[in-house]
C-alpha cells in the first residue's frame, strides 16, 4: 500500500458487482462476501439473478447482480443504495445505477462500452455518462478485457476462456479499494477450482492484476478504506447462504437424534441448492432421491419417515401444491416430516428467480379438510440453519409434518455464520414406543403430550399399518363414526396447540412506543433497520418478528393488544395481518404492503411508518 493513501476506516459499505448472466458477479460477490466474514466483518447479501434464462448478450433483460453489505458492527440488509458499482458492461450501467448512492463510485469495464453495446442497452448517443447525468470523476474507467487478455496471453487458454476470468479484475480492484487480503480469495479459488489447477492459477493471477491496478494508478479514487470489526465473537466463522443453512441445519438435527436424513426432492427454483447441497454429505448418513415430480419427493419422504429417518422434501410454492395430498397424508398417519418451501413470486410459474412470502395461507390452510400443521419462518439466512433444527425436532417430537418457510432472498442471500457447538443444541427425543406396551400398543396410542408413539418397523410385537383412511382411536382399525372422527380431528389440532414455542420478543422501544411494527420471518432484517432509524430520528417505535406462525406464541395477543398502533409489514397483499386478526381480537392494525418480487427497501418503510405515526 502506497504511504501517501490514506486508509479511511468505515463502520459500513455497500458494493454491488453487475453484469452479464455469464459474467461471474455471484462468483466475485460471494468470494469477497467470504472475504468479509472471514475477517469478522458482519455481512448481508442479496443475488438478483435475471428472469432471462441466458438472455442475449449485452441485453438489458441479461443482467445479473450481486450486492454486499458489509459492516463494522451488525447489519440487517443488504442495503437499500450502493456505495461501489461494478458495471461489466453497457446493459449493467443502464439497468443498475438506480441502485447506486448519488456519491457512489462505479468501476465499468470501457472494452465493453462500444457503439454496439451502446446500442443494446438502448443508450442514444455514445457519452453514456453524460446521458445518464453521471460525474465521470466518480467512474473508475478501466479497459478491463484488455488488461485481462495480456495478464493471461501467455496461459494457453483460448479466447473465450480468457474473458471468463474478467470478473475476477474487478474483484481484485474492489479487494484492493478496501484494503482486504487477497490470501483468503486465492485459497477460495484453489478449493472450488482443485481438479482444474490451471484455471485457479489463471483466477489468481488476474484478480492480483485487479489489485495491483488499483495500487498503482490509484484508481482515480481518494482513498482506501478499511471496515474493522467492532464486536467480534470468538469462533470460526464462514460465508454461508440461506439453502446452505438449512441444509446444515437438516444433517446436524438428524445427528442429535441419531437418525438418518432423507431428503425426497424435486429440483425447482430457488430451492434447487438444498438439494445439491445434501447430496455431497453421504458420509454423514444423508441419502438424497431426485425424484421424477414434487408427488413422488413428497410421498417417498413420507416412506422414509415410516421407516424410521428423519425425513424431509425440499420446494417452493408451486410445488407445495403439488404436494399437499401427500402433505395431508402425513398429517393423518401423524409422522414426522418437514416440508421446506424456499418460497418465490407467483401465481403459477410466476417469477421463479424472484423473492415473495405469499405461501403463508397456503402453508396454514392449503389442504382439504381439517389438516394442522406447524409452520415456523426463518428470520436471516444465518436463521435457517436453526430454524431447520427446530422444524426438525417439533416434527420428531410431536409426530407431525412442520412447514418451514424461507424464501429466495433468504436462500440465495448469505451471512457470517458462526459455526456451532452442536453440544449447545437442545436434544431430539422423539416419543418411541416403549417397550412395557408390547402387547397393549395400539398404532394412534399417545404420550402426555398428545403425540403419537413411534413404532420403528422391525420392532418385534409392533407390527401395524397407517393409511389415509381415518382410523379408530383406540384401535387404529378404520373407522366412519361421526364421533370418532370428531374425536380425532380435535386430537390433531391439539397435539399442534400443545406445542412449546418461545415468546415473541418485542425490541426497541418495547415499554413505550407509540408504533409497533409486526413482520413475519425474512423481512426481520429490513424492519428491524426501519426501527433503528426512527429511533435515531427520535420515534418511539418497537419490532415484534414472528418466527413461530402455527403455533403462534402464548403472549402474541398480550403483544399486540399493549400499543397504541400496530402495523404488519408484509411481502404479500396482507395473509398474516389476515391471519392474526383470526387469532387476537381487539387491536388496531395498519397494513404495509409489497409484491414486487424485491426485498423491501428501508428508507420507503421509514417513510410509510411516520406517515401512520402522524395520522
Amino acid at each position: 500500500m502506497a504511504n501517501s493513501l490514506k486508509i479511511e476506516n468505515l463502520d459500513q459499505v455497500v458494493v454491488r458487482f453487475s453484469g452479464d448472466s455469464g459474467d461471474g458477479m455471484q462468483l466475485a460477490g460471494n468470494i469477497f462476501s467470504t472475504i468479509s466474514a472471514t475477517v469478522g466483518n458482519s455481512i448481508s447479501t442479496f443475488p438478483d439473478y435475471p428472469a432471462d434464462i441466458r438472455a442475449p448478450q449485452g441485453s438489458l433483460t441479461g443482467v445479473s447482480g450481486f450486492q454486499v453489505h458489509i459492516g463494522a458492527g451488525k447489519v440487517y440488509t443488504p442495503g437499500d443504495l450502493c456505495d461501489v458499482l461494478v458495471a461489466m458492461n453497457a446493459a449493467a450501467l443502464k439497468t443498475q445505477y438506480k441502485y447506486a448512492k448519488p456519491n457512489a463510485t462505479i468501476i465499468i469495464d470501457t472494452d465493453s462500452f462500444k457503439k454496439a453495446d451502446l446500442d443494446k442497452a438502448a443508450f442514444a448517443t455514445e457519452d453514456y455518462l453524460g446521458e445518464m447525468n453521471i460525474d465521470p470523476d466518480r467512474v473508475i474507467q478501466c479497459p478491463l478485457s484488455t488488461m485481462v487478455k495480456d495478464c493471461l496471453q501467455d496461459s494457453g487458454m483460448d479466447n473465450k476462456a480468457i474473458l471468463k476470468c474478467r470478473n475476477m479484475f474487478a474483484l481484485g480492484l474492489v479487494c484492493w479499494l478496501f484494503d482486504r487480503d487477497l490470501e483468503i480469495a486465492f485459497n477460495f479459488l484453489k478449493e472450488k477450482f482443485a481438479k482444474k489447477p490451471g484455471v485457479a492459477e489463471a483466477n489468481i493471477k488476474v484478480i492480483q492484476a485487479g489489485y495491483d491496478y488499483g495500487h498503482n494508478t490509484h484508481s482515480s479514487a481518494m482513498n482506501v478504506y478499511r471496515i474493522e470489526s467492532k464486536e467480534k465473537v470468538k469462533g470460526r466463522y464462514m460465508d454461508i447462504t440461506g439453502n446452505k443453512a438449512t441444509a446444515y441445519g437438516m444433517i446436524a438435527a438428524a445427528e442429535k437424534a441419531g437418525l438418518r436424513l432423507y431428503l425426497g426432492s424435486y429440483p425447482i427454483t430457488p430451492a434447487t441448492d438444498v438439494l445439491h447441497e445434501l447430496s455431497k454429505h453421504k458420509s454423514l448418513g444423508v441419502t438424497t432421491v431426485q425424484c421424477e415430480d414434487e408427488i413422488a419427493g413428497c410421498a417417498s419422504a413420507l416412506g422414509a419417515s415410516f421407516a424410521g429417518a428423519l425425513a424431509a422434501t425440499s420446494t417452493s410454492g408451486p410445488g407445495i401444491c403439488l404436494k399437499s395430498e401427500a402433505m395431508n397424508l402425513a398429517v393423518i398417519m401423524e409422522l414426522p416430516l418437514v416440508v421446506l418451501d424456499v418460497q418465490r413470486g407467483g401465481p403459477a410459474t410466476g417469477l421463479p428467480t424472484k423473492s415473495e412470502q405469499t405461501d403463508l395461507l397456503q402453508a396454514l390452510y392449503g389442504r382439504n379438510g381439517e389438516s394442522p400443521m406447524p409452520v415456523i419462518a426463518a428470520l436471516s439466512p444465518t436463521d435457517c440453519f436453526d430454524a431447520a433444527y427446530d422444524a426438525c425436532k417439533i416434527a420428531l417430537e410431536h409426530m407431525t409434518p412442520v412447514i418451514l418457510l424461507t424464501d429466495a432472498y433468504l436462500g440465495n442471500g448469505s451471512g457470517a455464520f458462526k459455526l456451532p457447538n452442536l453440544a449447545e443444541y437442545p436434544a431430539i427425543n422423539p416419543p418411541y414406543v416403549p417397550e412395557d406396551l408390547l402387547g397393549k400398543w395400539t398404532p394412534y396410542m399417545r404420550n402426555e403430550e398428545g403425540s403419537r408413539y413411534w413404532a420403528v418397523p422391525g420392532r418385534k410385537g409392533f407390527t401395524h399399518i397407517l393409511g389415509g383412511l381415518e382410523k379408530d382411536d383406540k384401535t387404529g382399525a378404520i373407522s366412519t363414526n361421526p364421533e370418532n372422527h370428531d374425536l380425532m380431528t380435535r386430537k390433531r389440532q391439539e397435539k399442534i396447540e400443545k406445542i412449546a414455542v418461545p415468546d415473541v420478543v418485542v425490541e426497541g422501544d418495547k415499554d413505550d412506543a407509540d408504533l409497533l411494527i409486526v413482520g413475519f420471518g425474512s423481512t426481520y432484517g429490513h424492519l428491524h433497520a426501519a426501527m433503528d432509524d426512527m429511533r435515531a430520528a427520535g420515534k418511539k417505535v418497537a419490532l415484534a418478528q414472528f418466527k413461530y406462525i402455527n403455533p403462534l406464541p402464548k403472549n402474541t395477543a398480550e403483544v399486540m393488544k399493549k400499543y397504541k398502533k400496530v402495523v404488519v409489514a408484509e411481502q404479500n397483499m396482507g395473509q398474516f395481518a389476515g391471519y392474526l386478526r383470526m387469532k387476537v381480537d381487539g387491536f388496531v392494525l395498519y397494513q404495509y404492503n409489497e409484491v414486487k418480487g424485491q426485498p423491501f427497501v428501508v428508507s420507503e418503510l421509514v417513510a410509510s411508518f411516520n406517515e401512520i405515526l402522524a395520522k
